[in-house]
């Protein structure tokens, strides 16, 4: 009788499901927000507030996570793996969401290419590491699981070289020091996401190992 009163297993990797469902949501938010642009202040203030909505609703998951985990008598993987994997889920959102925020308050108008190169690679990240998230509730996933890892570190590293050259470009044609200000700090937020994704990644990467 104890037994059935112990919450099912499977329940963590709903969780994960559903908070990743939201970082891959987020992402399309982000390009969408991006794509907009033209459009004006209101517009992106529509899509702020939508990612901000995301992120709230990942947070509610986040925090659900976190509270089974600590009502749980038997857990499908290691405590501190869970704990890390969804605290680290959450932080990019955390990083969309900031995204988003400095956008409007930036009243950013325009973006560079590399500046949207940024964006397509964050949101791609995003449903890798959504598409890794799914597949982590059966270890014969391994090789799939791995494939998209590596995937995430090599948009991460892209990323890092997009974020380098729009910088060096803002740094060398960019007359208005404000406008540098911030589009430097717009590369770095979009770069972040792929760093939290990559964290994801890492943390994806070695239960796997472990357990496979």
């Amino acid at each position: 009788m104890f037994s059935r009163l112990m919450p099912k297993e499977v329940k963590f990797f709903d969780l994960f499901n559903a908070h990743a469902d939201l970082i891959a949501k987020g992402g399309r938010q982000l390009v969408t927000l991006v794509d907009d642009l033209p459009k004006g202040p209101e517009v992106v203030a529509q899509h702020a507030q939508a990612i901000d909505e995301t992120e709230t609703a990942a947070d509610k998951i986040t925090h659900e996570t976190i509270a089974l985990l600590h009502t749980s008598f038997n857990t499908p993987l290691d405590r501190d793996e869970i704990h890390q994997l969804i605290t680290r889920m959450d932080d990019i959102l955390d990083l969309v969401q900031d995204f988003a925020e400095a956008m409007f308050l930036y009243d950013i108008r325009k973006l560079t290419q590399e500046a949207r190169q940024l964006a397509d690679q964050a949101a791609s990240c995003c449903e890798r590491v959504r598409s890794a998230v799914i597949l982590l509730n059966k270890m014969d996933n391994a090789p799939a699981i791995l494939k998209l890892c590596r995937e995430i570190d090599q948009l991460e590293s892209d990323a890092d070289r997009a974020m380098r050259t729009g910088i060096t470009k803002l740094f060398r044609d960019e007359e208005d020091v404000r406008q540098l200000i911030k589009l430097k700090g717009i590369y770095e937020l979009l770069e972040s996401v792929t760093d939290r994704c990559e964290d994801v990644a890492n943390i994806i990467e070695g239960i796997v190992l472990e357990n496979s």
